[in-house]
């Protein structure tokens, strides 16, 4: 098959190899899929590019994570039912794989597959995987958020993005973050019942104005982008009981936390990081997804498209951060 590699870590144009790679076979439980897209997230893109505490894995790695395709053969123990079967999937590269879905074709645990509807096209079913699942983790970390006011910072991001629709579909009333205008038209697209620019507006006013005027005591639970940065303006406004879960850290990787006001007011705290999240809490995301994305009411943004040789230009689409979406390579 045509895929694309590294061997060492570096600009994606320099480390970046295409060309033919040993066909995968499907072992016990696994199935073969022919790849039709493939995401790239940041987090593939910073695997490859290197850093400290980033060294490879693997002798050699396949890039990217995400991917939808149809299943074409199963291994042992793996009904052939599957065979034919349109599917999405996420963790091609990750703890205990090397070769991700930079490829033509990947052999991957049925665990890690879900069915993609005939009306939800590859490169978009490729737009799921870590952003999707991640954002639903987060969400319902704390239990359901039917009738609850859910904060979501970065709300026009790829996470979260879909942390507002889904919260939206599973009945919060959704406040989001934003960076600007066009952003804010994004996250109001996805559903969000109010909208605050950060780089204009005190989100911590802001925050207060908008609970006060729901009759609501503060924000029941919190899907954060950036837990260090957001934390004073964020945590001001929990409730009792409340909650927050963030899965990046990048303003402050270290914030000094108020223990002592954290315990009074109750407030559960948790880091999210999707390929050590409970195994229920991830099988449950993916059932609630393939749900959700077959209703029509979604939006999955692409954010563009390129051939499985030119891989390298996704990445750096994805490492310039102005995209809209996902990035997508499509073998």
């Amino acid at each position: 098959m045509k895929a694309v590699w590294y061997d060492r870590q570096g600009p994606a144009r320099e480390v970046l190899q295409y060309g033919d790679f040993p066909d995968p076979q499907p072992g016990r439980g696994e199935a073969l899929i022919r790849i039709r897209a493939s995401g790239v997230n940041p987090s593939d893109a910073g695997m490859r590019r290197g850093g400290p505490g980033a060294a490879m894995a693997y002798p050699r790695i396949v890039p990217n994570s995400d991917g939808a395709g149809v299943v074409e053969a199963v291994g042992p123990g793996v009904a052939a039912g599957l065979i034919g079967r349109r599917v999405w999937f996420y963790n091609g590269q990750r703890n205990g794989r090397a070769f991700g879905t930079a490829a033509e074709h990947i052999a991957l645990d049925v665990d890690l597959i879900s069915p993609l509807p005939d009306e939800v096209s590859f490169a978009e079913g490729a737009t799921l995987g870590i952003p999707a699942m991640t954002a639903h983790v987060a969400l319902f970390l704390a239990g359901p958020v039917q009738g609850r006011t859910v904060l979501v910072t970065g709300g026009a991001g790829a996470v979260g993005h879909y942390a507002v629709q889904l919260a939206k579909w599973a009945g919060a009333t959704v406040i989001a973050t934003v960076s600007s205008a066009d952003k804010a038209a994004r996250a109001r697209g996805a559903g969000a019942d109010f909208v605050i620019d950060y780089r204009t507006e005190d989100v911590a006013r802001r925050l207060r104005e908008i609970t006060a005027g729901l009759g609501a005591e503060g924000i029941d639970h919190v899907v954060d982008v950036d837990f260090g940065g957001n934390l004073a303006s964020v945590l001001p406004t929990v409730k009792l009981n409340g909650s927050i879960a963030f899965y990046a850290t990048r303003g402050d990787p270290a914030p000094s936390l108020p223990a002592g006001e954290l315990m009074r007011r109750n407030i559960r705290l948790q880091g999210v990081l999707l390929p050590v999240s409970p195994h229920e809490a991830r099988r449950r995301a993916q059932a609630d997804i393939t749900r959700w994305i077959s209703t029509g009411q979604r939006q999955l943004s692409v954010a563009s498209r390129h051939p499985l040789a030119e891989t390298w230009a996704a990445h750096e689409a994805v490492e310039r951060g102005d995209k809209v979406g996902t990035v997508v390579v499509e073998p």
